[in-house]
């Protein structure tokens, strides 16, 4: 049984399709990271999923269950950008009540340890940095040991060490067997941490695959040196080339075919090239090409 199944999901909100037709499959026990720029139907997706909206048509199933089922089961445990902690509860009050709601919980000194929180346990919420409010926001959603963990932008306010223990903790868990969804702008998060990239723009999945499977999907190299003052103009003419980015005096050349390129920068131009780079496509160079307006 697939963990989560969209099945023609669509949403609107009046005239604006926030998701046009969803279809994605993620079995259990799998890690996977919901990419998209600022208005793709990530969030959305992530509300419905959740039971939080219902979709204008289609169907949802988590865990072969509709969304509120599973959520009212404890099969699901979000960490979402939006919500408060109630000020005057210290981080041990507020997991522990959130803890007893749910029929088999983790136990508590392994949520507090999970989110690095035991030396904060005695703090009330009103006196958290906005990172520590993060690991709390984490700790509630894995209270219940929830089968789906669900994270939306989950490291940000974090600083680079807390990150780094937000994201061991979170191999943790899904090395038990869990499976995770989580929503990021970090792409290097996504590259790291994830088993699968699902990409979506305007409404729809535009790319899935493995994080090594969508940059090899994304094609092309970049082609980069130093340009200092010289003139960058005709460099977007030479074979093979699609793009050409010049920033602190170093020119990058997008590129379908690299040796072309340097080739015909050697033997048909009169620059100075020094510092040359040969580079495949990362990940933002896939996204950007997948997410671009048309």
């Amino acid at each position: 049984m697939d963990a989560i199944s969209f099945s023609g999901v669509t949403r609107t909100y009046g005239d604006v399709l926030a998701v046009d037709g969803l279809d994605l499959d993620i079995p259990a026990g799998r890690t996977v990271a919901l990419l998209g720029p600022n208005g793709a139907g990530k969030s959305t997706t992530i509300n419905m999923l959740l039971g939080l909206l219902r979709p204008t048509s289609g169907e949802i199933k988590v865990f072969g269950d509709t969304p509120s089922r599973a959520v009212a089961r404890g099969r699901v445990g979000a960490m979402l950008q939006e919500g408060s902690l109630i000020p005057e509860l210290t981080v041990a009050e507020t997991v522990g009540f959130v803890r007893g709601l749910y029929p088999d919980p983790l136990p508590f000194d392994e949520i507090l340890r999970m989110a690095d929180l035991t030396d904060l346990a005695g703090r009330r919420a009103d006196r958290l940095s906005g990172g520590q409010t993060q690991r709390v926001r984490f700790a509630l959603a894995v209270a219940g040991a929830p089968r789906l963990l669900v994270l939306d932008e989950p490291t940000a306010a974090m600083d680079v060490e807390s990150r780094r223990a937000f994201w061991d903790s979170m191999r943790t868990y899904a090395a038990r067997g869990h499976t995770v969804l989580f929503a990021t702008h970090y792409l290097e998060e996504a590259d790291q941490n994830s088993d699968r990239v699902v990409v979506i723009a305007r409404g729809r999945v535009v790319a899935d695959g493995t994080a090594a499977e969508i940059k090899a999907g994304a094609g092309g190299q970049a082609v980069s040196f130093t340009l200092g003052a010289q003139p960058a103009a005709g460099l977007d003419a030479l074979p093979g080339v699609v793009a050409v980015e010049i920033a602190s005096g170093r020119a990058v050349l997008r590129t379908s075919d690299a040796d072309a390129t340097v080739d015909a920068l050697y033997r048909k131009t009169t620059l100075d090239v020094h510092g040359l780079r040969i580079d495949g496509a990362d990940l933002e160079d896939a996204f950007l090409a997948l997410t671009q307006e048309p």
